[in-house]
C-alpha cells in the first residue's frame, strides 16, 4: 500500500516515485477531457515541465529526457498539474498543439478498443507519421 500525499512537503518531495525514480504521467486535453497519453516523468522532467510550461517526459527506451513535440511539433502546453491522493501519479491538463498526441498520427494514444476478444483501432490517423518523423 502506498503512502498518502503529504502536502506540507516541497511539491516534488511530496510525490511517491517508483524504485526507478519515475512516476506515471497522464496527459489529458484540458478542453475536451480526452485522455491523450500515458508516459513517465522523473524529478528533472517534472521540474522542467513546471519551469517551461511544456510537457517534458522521461523516455525509458532512450534513457533520456523527451520534450513532447520536439520532433513532431505537437507540443503539450501544460495548463495545470495534479496528482492523485497518494502522489504516485500525475495528471497534466494540456493544450495539445496540432491536435495530435500519438506518434501514430492519432489524437490520442488510447485508440484501441476491445471488441469481443480482439483489439481494434477505432480512431482515425490524422497525419501520416512519416510526415512528422523524418
Amino acid at each position: 500500500m502506498s503512502k498518502d500525499l503529504n502536502p506540507d512537503l516541497n511539491w516534488l518531495d511530496a510525490l511517491n516515485f517508483n524504485d526507478d525514480g519515475l512516476i506515471a504521467a497522464i496527459a489529458q486535453d484540458i478542453d475536451s477531457g480526452v485522455v491523450l497519453m500515458q508516459a513517465w516523468m522523473n524529478r528533472e522532467s517534472l521540474q522542467l515541465t513546471l519551469e517551461t510550461g511544456k510537457a517534458v517526459y522521461w523516455s525509458r527506451s532512450r534513457q533520456k529526457l523527451w520534450r513532447k513535440g520536439e520532433e513532431s511539433g505537437h507540443e503539450q502546453l501544460v495548463r495545470a498539474l495534479r496528482t492523485d491522493c497518494d502522489g504516485d501519479a500525475v495528471l497534466l491538463l494540456v493544450e495539445q498543439q496540432g491536435g495530435i498526441a500519438c506518434h501514430t498520427g492519432r489524437q490520442s494514444c488510447f485508440f484501441y478498443s476491445l471488441i469481443g476478444e480482439q483489439w481494434h483501432a477505432v480512431e482515425p490517423v490524422l497525419r501520416d507519421p512519416k510526415e512528422m518523423y523524418q
